[in-house]
């Protein structure tokens, strides 16, 4: 993959919260999370392992643990002939669990978000989840604890970035496509010394 393409796979990353009903085959989805297996960790501890789940049955009964795009709910949530076809629950072993943990995870799904978009697939990384019921409905010991659930599939919408130094809430339009703010660069860069509010940040 040329520079070029590999930089414009990640401006054009996008959460993605309507999907088309077509299985992925799992190699694909065991090839993103090589990546993930090999992002950044704090001392290497490697305290991450991963519940996937593609079953569609068990699909079904996650859904509803998930909290959906608090900004435009419930209409932003995924329509029921469009909902993901698969999730994946990151867990971090207690016994490996550090002060930077956290950022083992940023890094980890980051690259997994990153590798599935490079093959079609979109995803939506969701924080907000009941982790008791997950914890019963996956069976997942006590020994790990829930972080977040990354729901994936092929994308059945396209939402835009737009620059907007004054907005954070994204939002759709009349045709129903998805609009997401995202602050400029001259809004958050600072180079060789801090800059004021009324300076540009980027000439």
């Amino acid at each position: 993959m040329l520079a070029t393409e590999f930089v414009n796979l990640l401006k054009t990353r996008r959460t993605v919260r309507q999907f088309r009903q077509e299985i992925i085959p799992q190699s694909v989805i065991l090839e993103c999370l090589e990546t993930a297996r090999l992002a950044p960790s704090a001392r290497n501890l490697q305290p991450l392992e991963y519940f996937l789940v593609t079953e569609p049955q068990l699909c079904r009964q996650i859904f509803p643990l998930l909290r959906w795009a608090a900004y435009i709910a419930p209409q932003g949530n995924p329509r029921d002939d469009q909902r993901p076809t698969g999730y994946l629950a990151v867990l971090v072993r207690r016994d490996l669990q550090q002060s930077l943990w956290a950022n083992d995870v940023g890094a980890a799904v980051e690259n997994f978000l990153l590798s599935a978009w490079s093959f079609g697939i979109g995803t939506a990384w969701l924080a907000s989840v009941q982790r008791e019921e997950l914890r019963r409905l996956l069976r997942i010991p006590e020994s790990h604890v829930i972080d977040s659930v990354v729901a994936f599939g092929y994308p059945a919408e396209t939402p835009v970035v737009e620059e907007n130094d004054a907005e954070i809430r994204y939002f759709k339009d009349a045709s129903g496509r998805l609009h997401v703010p995202k602050r400029s660069l001259k809004s958050i860069l600072h180079v060789n010394r801090w800059n004021t509010d009324e300076e540009h940040h980027v000439s």
